[in-house]
């Protein structure tokens, strides 16, 4: 139910108590109100919006965790209707040198076109959307609205209420008080109701940028990959790097990235700079030759950060009100999704009143923040390690200076794990929305050193693999499914946490009945081919379990030795298909613009 600014909820001539208020109708709260509404839907549920959709907004590279949340909210069939590219990867030109190279989701020789819209199902799974705001955000909050939610656009907060650590009223700009049992703050980096609680917001310093954008029309793809499909490309400059996405047939958005201090050193004009920076980026400048700008040009701030805390008594801080990881990672949409899901499956747990509310807080206020803090640990190397920032050298050593970061792939690795391994879906061994094999791949790739400093795998130069609990106590960890938070087993030593779920879990199970690794690597592609995997995500799913025992290992979870009796493991992270130079892809059968839909990759 969507209404006009300042149309109020009046009973009885009182104003009337909401369960939950949302402020803030961005992807995260119509995500938080969609979920509400869908496995609550007694719940009375109010989103407020200061401004009115459509309207442009950046944040549109997906990465392929949105989109199991939009399908369970019952909204991917109308995104995927809207025809928006399918994102199969991205094409960097980043780290020692100035050469190209592809990070794919999904190998694109194995992709098959298909019909669209297509369902959510096979190779799809392991895809994302790059999506134009305008169209993708009134989706959701008419889809959320659909589902009972009250939505007002065009109502300005002007004033939070609190008392202590309880917000208690949301004041509009109309003069209405509004109260609520629960609120959401996805407001953004404006971060309202975070704001109105004098939450502090630590920010990384080498991290404070610019991003300069449009949107341009009829530009070409650099990449056509079947029917829809493209990868976004990522172009280093000496003094920064450019996006270039595409989110229709004829529309594409353009932006630069560029460090806050430099921007100021060089007196430009943001202006300026964008045109400078498409002039000088080769590619850029030809894929737009033929296009026309929409002449709406903004800038804004891109500063890292992340609150001390963004859970209390009666108030949960989603996307970037909760923090915000650098976009060289095409995370923050991701980050935004997950957040407000778990905000909406935490709410609607509390309320039930079977769990401890203080373990579910906890477990809310850790997981997140350590989520967005891990995405901007990562976006710090990514900086520090760029060798194509000619122009600010000595930008990238102060950041890998004050993050106390050595570039040695191996000593780099061991920074980035610092607080383990979280992932959007439980019991999945990610970093920073990479793979454990992809994440330590960008590390090899960014290095000069040779062989002897790659950073490798646990496992490799072993054969014998024993699960190791000694010192470990039973714990519990949340499992988000169907509207419930299930308190799931898993062991505790330290800082550490081992789940018994998912990959983890099958892990596990596998070492509880062997330790040879000819059986253990085995039973990982049985579970793998069991599962209906489509041909083009098996070795990313084997891949997984692989990550998985590495993780076990580094952990302490698992102890290796070798019987020399039997041949050792060797697994070589350069042979995934997923990471590769344009040299290495066209050995594949792989070229820039294919395949195309005239002729699908097959990989032959």
């Amino acid at each position: 139910m969507r209404r006009p600014s300042g149309a109020g909820c009046i009973v009885g001539g009182e104003q009337s108590m909401y369960d939950v208020v949302i402020v803030g109708g961005g992807p995260g709260g119509s995500t938080a109100a969609a979920l509400l509404r869908k496995y609550a839907p007694s719940l009375r549920v109010l989103v407020l919006e200061k401004e009115r959709f459509p309207r442009d907004h950046i944040g549109e590279s997906q990465l392929p965790s949105i989109s199991p949340i939009l399908d369970e909210m019952g909204v991917w069939d109308k995104v995927e209707a809207a025809g928006f590219p399918i994102k199969l990867g991205a094409s960097y030109t980043w780290g020692k040198d100035a050469d190209q190279w592809d990070f794919d989701f999904y190998p694109v020789e194995k992709w098959r076109d298909e019909p669209r819209p297509a369902r959510f199902e096979g190779q799809r799974k392991f895809t994302a959307f790059q999506v134009d705001r305008a169209i993708y955000d009134e989706i959701l909050i008419d889809h959320a609205a659909e589902l009972g939610a009250e939505v007002r656009e065009g109502t300005l907060v002007r004033d939070v209420e609190v008392d202590g650590d309880r917000v208690v009223a949301a004041t509009l700009d109309s003069g209405e008080r509004i109260s609520a049992r629960w609120f959401i703050d996805a407001s953004g980096n404006v971060g309202l109701i975070r704001r109105a609680l004098n939450i502090s917001v630590d920010v990384t310093e080498e991290l404070k940028n610019i991003a300069i954008w449009d949107y341009w029309q009829n530009a070409e793809w650099a990449d056509k990959i079947g029917v829809g499909g493209t990868r976004v490309q990522v172009r280093s400059l000496p003094y920064g790097w450019m996006w270039f996405i595409p989110l229709g047939p004829t529309r594409t958005s353009l932006g630069l990235i560029c460090p806050a201090e430099h921007f100021k050193k060089l007196g430009k004009t943001p202006e300026e700079l964008y045109l400078q920076a498409i002039s000088e980026q080769e590619q850029i400048a030809s894929l737009t030759a033929k296009a026309t700008r929409e002449m709406k040009l903004e800038a804004t701030k891109d500063w890292s950060q992340l609150a001390e805390r963004i859970v209390g008594e009666n108030w949960f801080l989603v996307g970037e009100a909760a923090g915000f990881a650098d976009p060289i990672l095409a995370a923050g949409m991701s980050l935004t999704h997950s957040s407000a899901r778990d905000a909406a499956y935490t709410i609607m747990e509390i309320d039930r009143g079977e769990l401890d509310g203080k373990w579910l807080r906890s477990r809310y206020n850790e997981r997140h923040r350590t989520n967005i803090e891990q995405h901007i640990r990562f976006g710090q190397y990514w900086y520090s390690a760029n060798g194509c920032f000619t122009d600010l050298q000595d930008h990238c050593r102060r950041i890998a200076g004050e993050a106390g970061l050595k570039l040695d792939p191996k000593k780099a690795w061991a920074w980035l794990a610092q607080g383990g391994f979280i992932s959007e879906s439980l019991g999945l061994p990610t970093f920073g929305s990479f793979d454990i094999a992809s994440a330590k791949q960008v590390l090899e790739r960014f290095d000069a050193g040779g062989p002897s400093r790659q950073v490798g795998t646990m496992v490799s130069g072993y054969n014998v693999f024993q699960l190791n609990l000694r010192g470990a106590v039973k714990g519990r960890v949340g499992h988000l499914v169907d509207g419930r938070i299930r308190p799931i087993e898993c062991w505790t030593r330290g800082e550490a946490t081992l789940p018994l779920v998912g990959i983890y879990g099958a892990v596990v199970d596998i070492l509880q009945r062997t330790s040879d690794a000819k059986e253990i690597f085995g039973m990982f592609t049985s579970l793998v081919g069991a599962s209906g995997t489509p041909d083009g995500a098996m070795g990313t799913r084997v891949s997984a379990f692989i990550s998985a025992l590495d993780v076990m290992i580094e952990q302490f979870w698992v102890t290796r030795s070798l019987d020399k009796k039997k041949p050792a493991v060797r697994i070589d992270l350069g042979d995934t298909r997923h990471m590769r130079t344009r040299e290495q892809g066209a050995a594949a059968g792989v070229s820039a613009g294919a395949p195309t839909a005239e002729t699908p990759g097959s990989g032959s």
